[in-house]
């Protein structure tokens, strides 16, 4: 009875009899009724004996279910940490969900007719050797392995971007080996102080020799060029042993291609703009680019803006670089009037399944075959090349298009005379553009192990690089910029939704910076600028910087002054030494790393970050207030490579479509004599070119995979 009475505050036995009435018509089952506001509970009248043996039961029944309650509550808890710790992707998407970006369909369609003939084209151009001014030099020459260069000889740069013409390293020519990296070391891996050495030399990509432009050539010859030389003791830049010229190396590591379609700006300084101007990377900047438009049955000149074609921007730059693919002083006209009358990739193989240029492969034994001007009247509306009205041109109008080059150009002279060309030949700058734009917007990575656990496949990714992908998350800090599918700050889908953020630094002071460029302390800030630099019209590269001095109109895409960060004369900005964040997918085919190429391997990455940058202090300034030592252990380190591993998408390493191509051959060094002296090339005067050759791929793609940068162990360092 005891036991009983202590039990029966549960269900009391003698309700109040107001509230007993207010029961009356309540089921008769002798359960409880629903708990009243005081945590008892009342009973049905007339429960009688039922209710006194349920009293009984109370204790047990209240134990279970507390149980229950206690059960529940663990299990969300432990669903909780699970999306924390066991699962350390949770809340992020595969690639394949995220919008391809681009010009809005109702824009891009006022240019182009056929989108697939414009993908066609585009990739025809990319890969074409006679694009180059030498016919030895395509886009795809720096970009063939994985979206980038993976060459070894004759790919370094002195510190041209901070004034240094010295080699360090080694010297043109030079070979790169395993020990040579990573460009800055340390007396202890973990620790940026003390270093044992750093050299200031980028490896980057050879593009062309030194030559001033004379005449376009023609499908079998390269254009007619003036040799000039490159020593330094003559004003040159250093690309020269005992007077004879070498390949130029650029002053920065080769981004990749591949989901470069993702950046909202392009190149490592972001001067590819957003706003494609139909003629060179520089968008609304340049007030000179113009295009030409037929309008009822009249040939005008009209201004273009095109938004979300950073890669159309990116597109235009390198066939004019007087260090990447051309001789100093062609324009976009000559281009064309070299190239429109050809067969695409003449003297290059296509795979008689690419998947994109297989149907030109076929047609290739017709005659005549198809040349790039059917091409282009395939792909674009007639209004743009359609006019039988020759143009009259002068030096003046051809340097309307800036040039991309960071460094001041060699001084070379024009011809004066006037000359003609074709509407076609005008706007082959345009096309071009678009062009290779399309087709680089399908050069999409989107099927890793990542992706495919993203999308629920569970055992896509292993133990370890689970470990790696929660570091990646977590204690590595790596997420912050290299946030979202894309796997980096520097997207369309982030930018646009702010251009410019605030960022306390490490003084506690706060600064403004263009969203998706970090300093991350690589090199010295004065070596290389970076987003800080300035464009060929005075402006800076930085929208923060722009906006501070009143341009934000010359931004374009969106950029809404009442919504953005506002950047008063005063405040402080973070920009100089800042870069874009690249994409992390394909790392493992994408070394040497970083602006400058200073890193071999991934270890080598995550090395320089465990260790909080190698010159976070000399960039305080502007650093990334994320770069700090990480604390991370040696199996952390090891399990962080192996998740960025799972970032490798299968069809990139053995070129399935869309990464299948056509052959390219391409300078790999110059050849020397058997006591080590460079060739001399007996008409140019310049460095013998040793020549390497990859063959065609179809959709299919190849039986070996693609290896890491110098064969490399991505787990050394």
């Amino acid at each position: 009875m005891s036991n009983n009475n202590s039990n029966s505050h549960a269900c009391d036995t003698n309700p109040d009899p107001a509230l007993s009435r207010s029961r009356a018509h309540a089921p008769e089952s002798g359960d409880c009724l629903p708990p009243l506001i005081d945590g008892s509970c009342s009973s049905p009248p007339g429960a009688g004996p039922l209710r006194r043996q349920r009293q009984r039961g109370q204790a047990p029944i209240k134990a279970m279910l507390m149980v229950a309650i206690l059960v529940g509550a663990v299990g969300l808890l432990w669903r909780v940490l699970q999306a924390q710790v066991v699962d350390p992707l949770a809340g992020l998407s595969s690639l394949k969900t995220v919008v391809v970006p681009g010009p809005p369909a109702e824009v891009l369609d006022q240019f182009v007719k056929d989108k697939a003939a414009a993908i066609q084209l585009g990739k025809a151009l990319f890969w074409d050797m006679k694009v180059g001014s030498d016919n030895k030099t395509a886009c795809a020459s720096c970009h063939f392995h994985a979206g980038v260069d993976n060459r070894i000889t004759n790919q370094l740069s002195p510190g041209l971007l901070g004034g240094d013409k010295t080699f360090q390293l080694g010297r043109p020519n030079y070979t790169l080996k395993p020990e040579d990296f990573a460009f800055t070391k340390h007396v202890e891996v973990n620790q940026a102080q003390p270093q044992l050495s750093n050299v200031n030399e980028v490896a980057g990509s050879q593009g062309v020799f030194t030559r001033n432009f004379v005449e376009f050539g023609t499908g079998k010859t390269g254009d007619v060029c003036a040799s000039v030389s490159d020593d330094i003791f003559h004003g040159g830049t250093g690309f020269n042993i005992n007077g004879v010229n070498t390949r130029q190396v650029t002053g920065r590591n080769t981004p990749s291609v591949i989901n470069a379609v993702f950046n909202f700006r392009n190149f490592w300084d972001g001067r590819a703009n957003n706003m494609y101007n139909g003629g060179d990377p520089f968008g609304m900047r340049n007030p000179n680019a113009l295009v030409w438009k037929l309008e009822g049955g009249v040939l005008r000149q009209i201004q273009v803006a095109i938004p979300g074609a950073s890669l159309a921007s990116q597109s235009d730059g390198p066939p004019l670089s007087a260090v990447e693919m051309s001789c100093a002083g062609r324009s976009f006209m000559k281009l064309g009037k070299k190239l429109l009358g050809q067969p695409p990739l003449a003297g290059q193989t296509i795979a008689v399944d690419d998947s994109v240029l297989g149907p030109l492969g076929s047609l290739r034994n017709k005659n005549p075959a198809p040349t790039y001007s059917e091409l282009v009247k395939k792909a674009f509306r007639p209004e743009y090349w359609a006019s039988p009205t020759l143009i009259r041109m002068s030096a003046a109008d051809e340097a309307k298009f800036a040039s991309m080059d960071l460094l001041p150009a060699r001084q070379f002279k024009r011809s004066t005379a006037m000359f003609e060309v074709s509407q076609m030949e005008a706007n082959f700058a345009l096309f071009f553009g678009l062009a290779v734009q399309l087709y680089e917007s399908t050069l999409i990575a989107n099927d890793t192990p990542v992706d495919r656990y993203l999308e629920g496949q569970t055992g896509a990714l292993n133990e370890q690089q689970l470990r790696g992908a929660r570091i990646f998350t977590g204690t590595g800090r790596c997420s912050r910029c290299h946030s979202g599918a894309e796997l980096t700050a520097a997207s369309f889908s982030n930018v646009i939704k702010q251009r410019l953020r605030r960022m306390p630094m490490g003084d506690g002071l706060e600064a403004v910076y263009d969203n998706g460029f970090y300093n991350i302390g690589v090199q010295p800030t004065a070596e290389d600028l970076g987003v800080g630099g300035i464009d060929p019209f005075g402006n800076p590269f930085s929208e923060t910087r722009m906006a501070q001095q009143g341009k934000t109109h010359l931004l374009g895409n969106g950029f809404d002054t009442t919504k953005e960060t506002t950047v008063g004369d005063t405040q402080r900005v973070a920009v100089d030494g800042a870069f874009k964040t690249p994409s992390l997918r394909n790392l493992e085919f994408t070394g040497p790393y970083f602006h400058n190429g200073g890193k071999s391997t991934l270890m080598q990455v995550v090395d320089f970050y465990n260790r909080g940058g190698d010159f976070g202090d000399v960039n305080r300034a502007n650093l990334d207030r994320g770069i700090a030592p990480l604390g991370l252990t040696e199996s952390d380190k090891q399990d962080l490579v192996a998740f960025m591993l799972a970032l490798s998408d299968d069809r990139v390493r053995y070129r399935r479509a869309p990464f299948d191509h056509p052959s390219l051959c391409f300078p790999q060094g110059h050849k020397v004599s058997s006591s080590g002296a460079l060739l001399q090339d007996g008409s140019t005067g310049n460095g013998v070119d040793n020549t390497e050759c990859i063959s065609a791929v179809g959709a299919g793609g190849a039986s070996s995979g693609l290896k890491p940068f110098l064969n490399l162990d991505p787990f050394q360092r």
